[in-house]
């Protein structure tokens, strides 16, 4: 059995639709199951016809909802050839329209959008998408389920924190392994999920991916499959460095490593739920299934260089607490992570001079701002006392990351990035290495990121096999 998820690229079009479900039939005899997101850009046009409802724009959800109607219309018109199958069809999704406009009238009602009802509007897209995908394999010969996953997938908490509850979510697999062992194909809701009351929630945005480990973890599938619009994971991105090239095999750690700084070709918590049961994942490209894309496993061969990629995130903030009065005062970092704790701002790197004066966190552009006022809230009696001189912001700065298992039994890797980073005047703002040395990351200013990351992929010569 394997579980084969695609995006909303894969399945953004008519034509993107029917190439995927060609993938689909040709692995039929691998027993797939296939995850599904919306159709591309669609819940981007829910979530904004959300923040309108807020604002009391009747005429722009109207029509939002109308041109969100008028595309899943149009992919049914031209998806399904029997007439008699597209109104069985069209009768399937009535529900779905109807339940989106009570959604819309109550949010335009009472001007409130909260994390429960933004999960549920979110969820209209996969549950669009996944019956027309049905029906289209169907029609091609294919035996296909529609499944939503609010019934299968569990969580115990928050959507924002989306806690997966495996043992009961792995119960209520079994219905879908025994469809698969009668010879059909269940087509199931990416993103979506639910609590043990059946309230909706999401995995968050990119989600899908997830979603699709969540259920090889508990269907204890031979291979999980990402099908995306690139051929696997780059050592670079290629719009940055053209001559980027795709990695055949990475590990479970490096993979996590990479997409949590900023590759985007699996969503950060996709690789867990398989490491666990060492399932491997295969990306692989709708545009260009032929080909093998990267493989994702617990072991990966070496390179001579150490480093396998440099991805890049930008649009972050970089957020300093100084002064003297910190020197052996503990719980300094405590407090600082404390006071941002209960805003939901995710730190992305730490670093703490050895001196003690300084404190350096690294959050979204978004967030830094209210990280800022929060550590002024936190350390005021400090300030006040001169015991911390200030805290402040640097906008508009990127993280480079070196990512390679391969790291830790090279010496020379940091000495090497520091000399081409400098030598092509780029400034340093921070460092951070952890112990494992699977990955370094450094801190720069936007404009120099792209320069930054052409000139550490030729340094260590990533281009060549």
């Amino acid at each position: 059995m394997i579980v084969m998820k695609f995006g909303g690229t894969s399945v953004g079009t008519v034509d993107r639709i029917r190439a995927a479900a060609g993938v689909v039939q040709a692995a039929g005899e691998l027993s797939p199951v296939v995850v599904l997101s919306a159709m591309g850009g669609v819940t981007d046009r829910l979530i904004d016809a959300g923040e309108q409802a807020i604002a009391g724009n009747a005429p722009e959800v109207a029509a939002s909802m109308a041109e969100i109607r008028r595309t899943h219309e149009d992919a049914i018109a031209a998806l399904i050839v029997a007439e008699d199958d597209r109104r069985a069809l069209r009768r399937d999704l009535e529900p779905v329209w109807e339940e989106m406009q009570k959604v819309f009238t109550g949010v335009l009602l009472l001007r409130e959008l909260s994390p429960r009802s933004r999960d549920l509007v979110a969820s209209f897209g996969e549950r669009l998408s996944v019956p027309i995908f049905a029906a289209c394999l169907n029609q091609n010969g294919v035996a296909a389920d529609a499944v939503d996953a609010r019934a299968i997938i569990v969580t115990r908490d928050e959507a924002d924190f989306a806690q997966v509850d495996f043992a009961e979510t792995r119960t209520r697999a079994r219905d879908v392994a025994s469809s698969v062992r009668t010879g059909r194909v269940p087509v199931i809701t990416g993103f979506l999920c639910a609590t043990p009351e059946g309230v909706t929630t999401t995995l968050g945005r990119g989600g899908s991916d997830y979603s699709a480990s969540v259920l090889g973890h508990c269907l204890e599938a031979d291979e999980i499959q990402i099908w995306t619009d690139v051929h696997g994971v780059m050592t670079a991105d290629p719009r940055i460095v053209p001559e980027a090239r795709v990695l055949d095999r990475i590990s479970y750690k490096e993979a996590a490593e990479m997409s949590y700084f900023g590759a985007k070709v699996l969503h950060p918590k996709t690789i867990l739920p398989a490491a666990d049961l060492d399932i491997p994942i295969r990306i692989k490209n709708t545009f260009d299934p032929g080909r093998d894309g990267t493989l994702v496993t617990h072991d990966s061969p070496q390179n001579h260089q150490g480093v396998k990629t440099v991805t890049s995130i930008p649009g972050v903030s970089l957020v300093s607490i100084e002064g003297r009065g910190m020197i052996g005062v503990p719980g300094t970092a405590e407090r600082a992570f404390g006071a941002i704790a209960g805003l939901r701002i995710n730190v992305l790197m730490f670093s703490q001079g050895s001196s003690e004066q300084h404190i350096s966190l690294v959050v979204g552009r978004a967030d830094g701002p209210g990280t800022v006022r929060a550590l002024r809230r936190e350390f005021q009696p400090e300030i006040e006392k001169r015991q911390i001189d200030g805290i402040s912001e640097i906008s508009d700065i990127a993280i480079i990351a070196l990512v390679g298992a391969g790291m830790k039994s090279i010496p020379g890797i940091a000495a090497r990035t520091f000399t081409v980073i400098g030598e092509a005047g780029i400034n340093i703002l921070m460092i951070a290495q952890g112990s494992s040395e699977l990955n370094l990351s450094l801190v720069v200013e936007q404009k120099d990121a792209a320069e930054a990351v052409r000139r550490i992929h030729a340094a260590f010569d990533l281009g060549t096999r």
